[in-house]
């Protein structure tokens, strides 16, 4: 009787199927969808790491208030509407309707989009670059849970690995709070930045999911303009709820008395007002097309990559500290993303 032997790929035939998958991925798809693919993925791995630097550079250059930052946010939303405008003439189309339920999902989109600005602004205040920004990594288990609870996506072993992968590098990171903490800081504001980076990630995750949704349910993947739309749209609540609050704060007649003593001088402050707005819009256009264009799963992904070149960034930039502690919860970050890319990719396979 002869033994059959189940015999393992070897690591030539995963490369040669890998490059076979990739290949039949790329024909099913128009070379324009791939193109703006690119380009809303260096969207998001350039505009975002860069905003978040600036909105260090305005705190630690003078700049102390939070709404000022989350307005910074979602001010250059007329940006997105320059692009969108011409679009309309140039693809002969109209704008959606703006029936009641794409209305009312606008306007919670914008209002959860300046909520999760004026977290993350809380916590750039009282945290370093690189240290939000691995925290913020914990958009992408964030993003796994609300995809598969509001969109169905498939979860597996290996995401669910790298659920617990990242939450304790995100552990690591509250061991080792001590050594990153700038002078200024108090513990309380630093516990407080800490959580408030949390809770931004968990809404960052939330906002994916529901965009992906009113892209299925209610505009459709007809035509990259309907990204832009949304994104128009969204931004212009957020942007009319955040005015709101600087309003209400009066901080708008704080900017003149910041520019005045901001490190730099006040061409520096408008500087990082500025190029914040413009890098805040594109990063956010970015993650927006890049949801419309693959799915909450990708823009998760992207949105988790974004965390090793923002730290390494801050690092060599901003001087910002790098102990061990941190080094290590970098290293067991990108292990998490590489077995949450591994299980997406298995769960898509699955699906098909």
């Amino acid at each position: 009787m002869e033994e059959t032997s189940t015999k393992s790929p070897s690591l030539l035939d995963r490369f040669s199927n890998l490059k076979t998958t990739t290949l039949e991925a790329y024909k099913r798809k128009p070379i324009s969808h791939w193109i703006l693919l690119i380009l809303s993925s260096t969207a998001m791995l350039v505009a975002f790491p860069a905003s978040s630097l600036l909105s260090r550079v305005y705190y630690s250059n003078g700049g102390t208030s939070k709404w000022i930052i989350s307005w910074v946010a979602v001010a250059g939303w007329p940006l997105t509407a320059l692009i969108l405008i011409p679009s309309y003439c140039i693809c002969r189309t109209f704008p959606t309707p703006l029936k009641f339920k794409l209305t009312l999902s606008y306007i919670v989109l914008g209002f959860l989009s300046a909520a999760d600005n004026l977290l993350y602004a809380y916590a750039y205040a009282y945290l370093p670059a690189s240290t939000g920004s691995l925290l913020a990594s914990s958009s992408l288990v964030f993003s796994a849970l609300c995809g598969y609870l509001i969109m169905k996506n498939r979860l597996n072993w290996s995401i669910v690995n790298a659920i617990v992968i990242i939450t304790a590098a995100m552990t690591i990171i509250a061991l080792d709070s001590n050594s990153d903490r700038y002078g200024n800081v108090s513990n309380s504001q630093y516990i407080m930045g800490y959580i408030m980076d949390i809770l931004g990630s968990a809404l960052h995750g939330l906002i994916f999911a529901l965009s992906e949704l009113v892209f299925v349910r209610l505009l459709g993947r007809i035509s990259f303009l309907v990204v832009l739309e949304q994104q128009v749209m969204v931004s212009l609540f957020a942007f009319v709820f955040t005015t709101i609050g600087m309003i209400v704060n009066k901080d708008f007649q704080r900017m003149t008395s910041e520019a005045r003593s901001f490190k730099g001088g006040e061409a520096s402050y408008e500087l990082v007002v500025i190029w914040g707005a413009i890098t805040f819009q594109l990063g956010v256009l970015g993650g927006t097309a890049a949801v419309f264009l693959s799915s909450t799963v990708f823009a998760g992904v992207l949105n988790a990559v974004r965390v090793p070149l923002t730290s390494i960034a801050a690092v060599i930039l901003l001087n910002d500290p790098m102990s061990g502690f941190k080094i290590l919860s970098l290293i067991v970050t990108v292990w998490g993303f590489a077995s949450y890319i591994y299980g997406s990719s298995s769960a898509s396979k699955d699906s098909k």
